[in-house]
């Protein structure tokens, strides 16, 4: 199963589930007592936060897809530089190479958006995706304050 099937198909599990609780909790606030009305209430709550979290995460999905497509247009896309075993794991001195390169092209250049992306796939080959995906967001963030260019 790919990545992209795996995400549709907790997302619908994940809707189902919400409709569930949704779906209790006014059943346990029909009871009429304090502790049914609380509980139900939590019921309602919980889907909202699940919702919100698939949210994000698609829309998170959707910008990195878009600045590799704009990225892929220009021909900046990172090329896969590192070494790998027989087995196709990425050798963690290879990744370490080119992370610490990919650090000091951003460092040189905080406002461009590209290295950041190029940043973040170095940190996702090096195994550390919560730093991928905070630089992903940064360079989200970057290309959307980006002033947009003209065709003239």
């Amino acid at each position: 199963m790919t990545s992209r099937t795996g995400f549709f198909v907790l997302s619908g599990v994940l809707l189902l589930v919400a409709l569930i609780c949704v779906g209790e909790g006014v059943q346990l606030v029909a009871t009429g007592k304090p502790l049914g009305i609380g509980i139900g209430i939590c019921a309602f709550v919980i889907p909202l936060i699940g919702v919100w979290f698939l949210r994000q995460t698609v829309r998170f999905g959707r910008a990195s897809e878009q600045l590799a497509r704009e990225l892929e247009a220009e021909g900046g896309l990172p090329v896969d530089e590192l070494k790998r075993s027989k087995g196709g794991r990425i050798d963690r001195a290879s990744a370490d190479a080119v992370f610490a390169r990919r650090q000091t092209e951003a460092e040189a250049a905080p406002g461009d958006w590209r290295v950041w992306f190029r940043l973040a796939v170095a940190y996702a080959d090096a195994g550390d995706t919560p730093r991928a995906r905070k630089t992903m967001q940064h360079a989200i963030r970057l290309h959307s304050t980006e002033p947009a260019r003209s065709n003239a």
